[in-house]
């Protein structure tokens, strides 16, 4: 799950628009939210959110489950090259937040700077998780799909206060 290279055209001047994951259909294409950092200079967010249908069978000490997992990939990137751009989490997380709140989730997963199939280390990205059931509630990351370690991030933060301004 990379970012796509170059140049992206973006319309700043509009809210963006996120994904319901309440009707999103599971596919390997993902949307795309492209929006400007509201905390740094020429700086934009790439979002790619998937949608993709789990099943696994019972493990030693884990039941079966099915289901769907959302993945949040934000690229952060510069906004007149495409390069890779530092930027502080906070933003990110307030993105991933955003659209998990979809499905009032009470708690959603960040995984680092991984490429979140694999685990391994992808620099310019940050990635984060959900795991829904199939009705889509949301449900607690089934082991089985565990590939690399999967940090609570809570909807509620007690951070500094960024907030997304998007339709839904």
């Amino acid at each position: 799950m990379s970012a796509p290279s170059g140049r992206v055209r973006t319309d700043h001047t509009q809210a963006p628009t996120l994904p319901s994951l309440t009707t999103l259909g599971a596919s390997p294409q993902p949307h795309l939210v492209v929006a400007p950092a509201r905390t740094g200079t020429n700086i934009d967010l790439r979002i790619h959110t998937f949608l993709t249908a789990f099943e696994v069978a019972a493990g030693p000490w884990s039941p079966a489950a099915a289901g769907f997992v959302v993945t949040v990939v934000v690229h952060v990137v510069d906004t007149h090259t495409g390069g890779r751009r530092y930027l502080p989490i906070a933003e990110p997380h307030e993105w991933a937040r955003a659209i998990f709140s979809d499905v009032e989730a009470a708690q959603g997963y960040f995984l680092g700077a991984v490429d979140p199939d694999t685990g391994r280390h992808q620099d310019g990205q940050l990635a984060y998780r959900l795991y829904l059931g199939p009705d889509r509630r949301t449900i607690r990351v089934p082991p089985q799909l565990v590939v690399c370690p999967h940090y609570g991030l809570p909807i509620v933060d007690d951070g500094p206060e960024i907030r997304i301004v998007a339709t839904a």
